[in-house]
């Protein structure tokens, strides 16, 4: 899996293409709830319930499916005011949605696991993408504090940490010139 630090800079970045006038801070804090929520599937491990099985680590609750539900369930709770099906409801929804995404597309770019199960809970084959730059990083706190994490941190800033901030930057520079023009 990526450090949740990076699904949470992605996460960030995502929310900076178009962000509500009104409570930012919860806009980005359920978008990083969103992007980092499916690694709570680790306590699947702890229940005996195997790597592979479709709620195993990187099985259902990374999957597009998944994604789509945690977006309608974060907008239905926290953004009621929304009139369902609106316009500013599926906005809304959607950045949420991309959020969960980028957390399995993320997992799919690392060099270790068995792949992520995009499609679950309709096929439970995983997937990694073909091109797997990012350091994979350690289940454990501990061990992420040492060499590996170090490894892992590196990886993960040329790879989307510096993308990430890039596309803020741009954004930021957009809405900017957009105001003066």
């Amino acid at each position: 899996m990526a450090s949740i630090f990076s699904h949470a800079i992605a996460a960030t970045a995502l929310g900076t293409v178009r962000y509500p006038k009104k409570e930012v801070f919860k806009y980005f804090a359920l978008g990083i709830f969103c992007a980092s929520f499916p690694d709570m599937d680790i306590i699947m491990f702890k229940l005996g319930v195997p790597y592979e099985h479709p709620f195993g680590h990187r099985g259902f609750f990374h999957s597009i499916f998944f994604c789509y539900l945690q977006g309608l369930f974060i907008v239905r709770i926290f953004y009621h005011e929304h009139k369902f099906m609106s316009f500013q409801a599926l906005i809304t929804g959607f950045y949420f949605f991309c959020c969960g995404v980028s957390h399995g597309i993320l997992d799919a770019m690392t060099n270790g696991g068995k792949g992520v199960a995009f499609f679950a809970p309709f096929n439970n084959t995983r997937y990694f993408l073909p091109w797997r730059p990012i350091q994979v990083s350690p289940v454990d706190v501990e061990s992420f504090f040492g060499e590996w994490g170090m490894r892992v941190l590196h990886s993960e800033l040329y790879y989307v940490m510096i993308p990430s901030f890039l596309l803020m930057l741009g954004m930021f520079a957009v809405r900017r010139f957009s105001k003066t023009v």
